[in-house]
């Protein structure tokens, strides 16, 4: 699914290698999330037409026989909480915005903890690494960049990427991960408080549901705050700039 080819975009330019590569990759990781019974749920805050855009290319099958894929956009106030309460363990959020809004980086700080791959589509300066599990960026300063359909393009090509990972079902195999302490076999793993600690135990919720972690190494720990947790303890909390 990489190319060492530049893809002509339509636009009087051409995609990168490496974007055209990132595309693939990209396309690739959506295909097994929807096999394995994902639903995306697509934001934008400053540009909520390309949200609503990208739910409605993914819910419409790419030709005739093909799957619909589910796909939600959420809009409107209050995004943290709205993510929070409707994506579940290994969902997708994509994201268009630039680096620096709020509301998208929270979210996908926090996604990690909710179980949810991640999707960063955005243009000007870049986000800082880490905080997306897919970034699609156009170098591109000017503000109007949105709106040149660069954007378009990017999940237009993934929403077809993606039917043609389908066509090879032996790519969406599950990926056995061997990122787990040799000692106790847990990895250290986001979460994010639900309730307050109490005597020393808090409920968390990471990409494997709520869970009764201790928290006497960080206490207190307040409600909404990202936690670091490894074999059922939280060993450090996170500040808004460490989830990635």
């Amino acid at each position: 699914m990489t190319t060492t080819t530049a893809i002509d975009c339509g636009l009087g330019a051409e995609l990168a290698p490496a974007l055209a590569a990132d595309l693939a990759s990209t396309a690739l990781t959506l295909a097994k999330r929807f096999a394995a019974g994902a639903t995306m749920w697509s934001i934008a805050p400053s540009w909520e037409p390309h949200a609503l855009h990208i739910a409605v290319e993914f819910v419409h099958p790419v030709i005739v026989g093909k799957r619909a894929l589910p796909a939600v956009a959420l809009t409107g106030p209050d995004l943290v909480d709205l993510v929070r309460v409707s994506v579940r363990p290994g969902d997708i959020v994509v994201a268009v915005a630039d680096a620096d809004q709020p509301d998208v980086r929270s979210v996908l700080r926090r996604s990690p903890a909710w179980g949810a791959t991640t999707i960063w589509i955005g243009s000007g300066q870049r986000p800082q690494a880490g905080l997306a599990d897919h970034v699609l960026w156009l170098d591109d300063p000017d503000p109007r960049a949105p709106a040149t359909g660069g954007f378009v393009l990017f999940y237009h090509l993934l929403w077809e990427l993606t039917h043609v990972c389908f066509e090879h079902p032996g790519l969406l195999k599950p990926e056995s991960s061997d990122d787990t302490c040799v000692t106790c076999s847990d990895e250290g793993r986001l979460g994010e408080v639900v309730t307050a600690s109490v005597d020393g135990l808090a409920a968390v919720r990471t990409a494997r549901g709520i869970e009764d972690v201790a928290t006497t190494l960080v206490d207190p720990v307040a409600s909404g705050e990202l936690v670091l947790v490894h074999a059922g303890t939280a060993i450090c909390r996170l500040g808004a700039e460490d989830a990635s």
